[in-house]
């Protein structure tokens, strides 16, 4: 028997939260203090909408919008796609790829509950693998086999750009640092 991660032990469950008529600007405010990159839009408890740093950009900055006059309802990124809690961290990532999200409100019975992103995503993934390494001996005794999964991102010896990382000793390093 395979043992899947959840969305709920991997979300986050400090959200950033504004209301449609909430000026951009102090959103964005609010997103720059709490170090996050959006902000869940509620209306009467429920998550309407999304305000992500790409729609303050692409829809109040390159268009000239004035921030402190420019309502949230009017550039939020809405309908909102959100995830279950009891949902696979795999089926996750799926469905971030495909409808091409880099964040998911985690919804449960209506209720706003935490948020998952591609960040949290990124950060687990070494423990990710190894957990499911440590689940393939407990449940099977035999090892599970040795995969070189290769990704993209920021190497994690030397910083720079990847599109060839690959898990060394619990790190994702590029070529250059794997041979160094």
């Amino acid at each position: 028997m395979k043992r899947e991660i959840l969305v709920r032990e991997a979300m986050r469950t400090k959200i950033l939260t504004c209301s449609p008529s909430d000026t951009v600007q102090e959103v964005a405010k609010k997103m720059r203090k709490e170090r996050v990159g959006s902000s869940v839009v509620m209306s009467k408890g429920k998550p309407v909408g999304i305000l992500t740093e790409s729609d303050i950009l692409e829809k109040v900055v390159a268009e000239g919008r004035d921030a402190s006059k420019t309502k949230v309802e009017e550039v939020m990124s809405t309908p909102l796609l959100t995830i279950d809690p009891y949902t696979a961290i795999e089926d996750a990532m799926k469905v971030m790829s495909k409808h091409n999200v880099r964040r998911l409100p985690v919804v449960e019975k209506g209720k706003l509950i935490g948020i998952i992103t591609e960040k949290d995503l990124f950060r687990i993934s070494p423990t990710l693998i190894e957990m499911s390494k440590e689940w393939s001996l407990i449940e099977g005794g035999i090892p599970a086999p040795s995969t070189q999964v290769s990704i993209s991102g920021k190497c994690e010896g030397c910083g720079r750009l990847s599109t060839d990382l690959r898990e060394v000793d619990g790190r994702f390093l590029c070529e250059d640092c794997r041979e160094g």
